[in-house]
């Protein structure tokens, strides 16, 4: 079960699928200017960040907001990086399976969930200064802008209606 900072129960929204026969937009070709802008935005929060992290929050933001394309592509891009399948069946449960994270790991998947969700209370001060307290400003900085990041591409999959197990980046 995914749950909030505050323990509350996320329930997978039926009325969001977005299974359709209808054609949706595709964001890269009408709006190539601001796709290009996005993915530079994308590589400049990677910087300075381990690319095992940069997979655990991509992956977590994409549970919560129940994009399946993206979780896709971030859960394949994680096993190629190396990371174990232990892990990455534990991302969901983190609270429940803290061992298999390190603190650091911990208090980033933990400032992913705030700002992700950040309509149920904002981020917290605790989740805040516990970011802090494993993140220089400049990795922070970097952080808060891949968790942005992540969020916008998960909005543009859902709402194109991108189909999970397909992959544009090699198209």
């Amino acid at each position: 079960m995914v749950m909030t900072n505050d323990g509350t129960p996320i329930n997978p929204q039926s009325s969001t699928s977005t299974s359709t026969s209808e054609p949706r937009v595709n964001f890269a070709k009408v709006a190539p200017k601001a796709f290009k802008a996005l993915i530079s935005f994308d590589a400049a929060a990677r910087e300075g960040l381990e690319p095992s992290l940069v997979e655990l929050v991509q992956i977590r933001s994409s549970q919560l907001n129940h994009c399946a394309y993206c979780l896709h592509m971030h859960t394949t891009d994680a096993r190629k990086a190396g990371e174990s399948e232990e892990r990455l069946h534990m991302v969901a449960v983190w609270r429940e399976a803290r061992h298999f994270f390190t603190d650091r790991e911990q208090a980033a998947l933990d400032l992913t969930e705030s700002v992700t969700l950040i309509d149920r209370g904002g981020v917290p001060d605790g989740v805040y200064a516990r970011a802090a307290a494993h993140f220089d400003e400049a990795e922070l900085g970097h952080l808060l802008t891949l968790v942005l990041a992540i969020n916008t591409w998960n909005r543009i999959a859902i709402t194109g209606a991108k189909t999970a197990g397909t992959d544009e980046r090699n198209s």
